[in-house]
């Protein structure tokens, strides 16, 4: 924040500020040009000479070249109402009436379109704005809405992606590895005036590190509590490995055999850190460089095939890992375990096996920071709501969420989709081609070809 409001000030020429001094003799940077997204769309303004000849001698003009010069701009959003007639006609024979069928409505007698779902619920779960700031923000366009109305026509549109929610669940235990996280939901107690501890899991599938074609998916589960049993039954049938940080909940899962337990190395990273910020010494500074020289290979293989990963990580990885080990555990048995650094590196030495697992395969990732980037932004925006009101209003965030953060993965515009989706779904979307909805595979309705728009 001090970062912004230092360029802030520097942008609007501050006093403070000064320009540094940059002799002939210096090497200055050339900063690179930065294009604008060439799919967005484009008004072209063409601004001609006053006169249509030359001012100096009354000659005439010819075309030599031009220039052009782009700026981002922003066009208001605008609120407007759709007005659908269905005329009426008889038969002048058997005077049979004659109309056409009204069209399917998200809520039945509802006042919102698909469109104005979708972006009331992307405001909601994907930007984290509450309703009554929603409402605030439409009454500034002269849109006057109760905020009851808008809650219950966001939860019914909801409902409508629960198909896509659970195919989504469905598709995602099928794969052979997973990222789970979970963080604090507080779940408001009616009657009380408290909120019971419940809590918001994270399941991510993406292996695009390693080269996978396979599309990313995540998913959330919402719960009343935070125990391991959760993630038990929601991982029911999935057989692979599971990367998650050091929860003692977690243990029960990797009992069986069927899920294998692959350790968070930011994890260890971050403990460590803690205390090298605060009291830097030998011993922290070594695990440090140990731990970044390890990014630094994972950076140069991000992407290869997971032989190639495995390759790279045996020749180049394993090394550095047993040799951090070593001299961790070497001037580790001097030190007090109640010290701080004794108890990062206790951390690390009893999931150690857990820890090592990327080296023996290279679809796995060093740490869980997938699953950690894909509960980040609720955790932000926790802060704007501070609780759900229901548990049924939690399980409707976690579908929402799902979809929203399946669309960021794979690249789809989410409210787009959501308002594209739950229509088609409200139209009778026959269930036995879900997948053809599945963000990886969804295509604009402009995009379609006509024989599969017709």
């Amino acid at each position: 924040l001090e970062l912004e409001d230092l360029e802030t000030d520097f942008a609007a020429g501050a006093p403070e500020a000064e320009l540094a001094i940059v002799s002939d003799t210096d090497k200055v940077r050339a900063l690179p040009v930065r294009k604008l997204n060439p799919n967005l769309p484009r008004k072209r303004i063409v601004r001609e000479p006053s006169c249509a000849c030359c001012p100096g001698c009354g000659g005439a003009l010819r075309a030599m070249g031009e220039d052009s010069d782009e700026m981002l701009d922003l066009v208001a959003q605008a609120w407007q109402v759709i007005e659908t007639v269905r005329p009426k006609y008889s038969c002048r024979t058997c005077d049979k009436i004659i109309q056409a069928p009204a069209p399917a409505k998200a809520i039945a007698r509802g006042k919102l379109s698909y469109a104005a779902l979708a972006h009331i619920m992307m405001a909601k779960w994907g930007y984290h704005l509450p309703y009554y700031r929603q409402i605030q923000m439409m009454a500034a366009k002269g849109v006057d809405i109760e905020r009851s109305t808008l809650a219950r026509s966001a939860g019914y549109a909801a409902a409508l992606l629960d198909p896509i929610y659970n195919r989504l669940r469905e598709i995602g235990r099928t794969r052979t590895k997973l990222h789970t996280d979970d963080t604090r939901l507080p779940i408001l107690a009616p009657g009380t005036g408290t909120t019971h501890k419940g809590a918001l899991w994270v399941y991510v599938a993406d292996d695009r590190n390693s080269g996978s074609q396979e599309p990313p998916i995540a998913w959330y589960r919402a719960t009343m509590g935070r125990a391991g049993e959760s993630v038990m039954s929601e991982l029911a049938g999935f057989s692979g490995t599971l990367q998650a940080d050091g929860f003692s909940g977690y243990n029960q899962i990797y009992r069986g055999g069927a899920i294998r337990e692959a350790a968070c190395l930011a994890h260890l990273r971050r403990k460590i850190f803690d205390v090298h910020d605060s009291q830097p010494t030998e011993l922290s500074t070594t695990a440090m460089a140990g731990i970044q020289a390890i990014y630094r290979i994972e950076e140069e293989i991000r992407g290869l095939p997971p032989a190639e990963r495995l390759a790279a990580r045996r020749r180049r990885s394993r090394p550095l890992i047993r040799a951090l080990r070593r001299q961790l555990m070497r001037q580790a048995n001097g030190l007090s375990r109640h010290a701080d650094i004794a108890k990062a590196f206790a951390y690390g030495a009893k999931r150690w096996r857990a820890f090592n697992r990327f080296l023996y395969d290279g679809q796995l990732e060093p740490d869980n920071l997938i699953a950690e980037r894909a509960i980040r932004g609720f955790t932000v925006g926790r802060r704007n709501w501070l609780f759900s009101g229901s548990f049924a209003a939690a399980e409707r965030s976690a579908v929402v969420l799902s979809i929203i953060e399946t669309c960021k993965l794979c690249g789809v515009d989410a409210e787009a989709y959501m308002a594209d989706v739950t229509e088609r779904i409200q139209n009778d979307w026959p269930a036995s081609r879900w997948d053809e909805l599945m963000p990886w595979n969804w295509v604009r309705r402009e995009e379609m070809q006509l024989s599969l728009a017709a």
